[in-house]
């Protein structure tokens, strides 16, 4: 009789499964920390690095760890273990605006003052031009001032001066009728009221001559 083949051992099988899953186990527990480094290896780090002037340097890094040192406006910054050097322009330097010292007005003296008073009273009578005012202040006819002192005094006043000139020109229309022309020349003259030649051309026109 031919001899019969030989049966495995159930046991045997067992231990054999057993086996390999007790390796696969070793072999997860001992990968599990390697694929934590490789992903905390590969985290990013962001930090804002602020500098003087107000200045700010917002850096991202991919890699193991980011550290930062600055000194005024130079900021070194380590990712990954190589050093990388940012520098970032101050802002530029601007002068303060200058200053315009206030325009002050010279104190009148007790003379021009004075003239001043004396001014307003012949503009409170009748019309004048500015330099006919100044000539009535500073005439020995007149008030016997001083030019610089007449001078002073008119160029301190708040005169409109067109309104002047119509006025002359009414007070010479109630006296003697002029022509447009006459009227201008008699208030342009310095025989007459002394205006300028537009003040003259407009007094004459507002007052109706022309």
């Amino acid at each position: 009789m031919p001899p019969r083949p030989r049966q495995p051992r159930p046991r045997r099988r067992l231990w054999l499964i057993l086996g390999a899953l007790v390796l696969v186990a070793a072999m997860a527990t001992a990968l599990a920390p390697l694929a934590v480094a490789s992903a905390s290896s590969h985290k990013t780090s962001n930090k804002t690095v602020s500098l003087s002037g107000g200045q700010s340097v917002s850096v991202t890094c991919s890699g193991k760890s980011l550290s930062v040192t600055k000194s005024g406006n130079v900021a070194v910054l380590v990712c990954a273990k190589r050093p990388v050097k940012a520098s970032v322009k101050a802002p530029p330097v601007t002068a303060p605006p200058a200053t315009v010292p206030p325009v002050t007005t010279p104190a009148l003296t007790q003379q021009q003052k004075s003239a001043v008073a004396a001014a307003k009273q012949y503009l409170s009578t009748e019309a004048f031009s500015q330099q006919g005012l100044i000539d009535q202040l500073d005439s020995p006819d007149g008030s016997g001032y001083s030019v610089n002192d007449a001078t002073v005094a008119v160029d301190s006043l708040t005169v409109n001066w067109n309104t002047e000139a119509v006025q002359a020109a009414k007070e010479y229309l109630q006296t003697q009728p002029f022509s447009c022309s006459d009227l201008i020349q008699q208030l342009d003259s310095p025989d007459g009221s002394e205006f300028t030649v537009a003040q003259a051309t407009y007094g004459a026109q507002q007052a109706g001559d022309c």
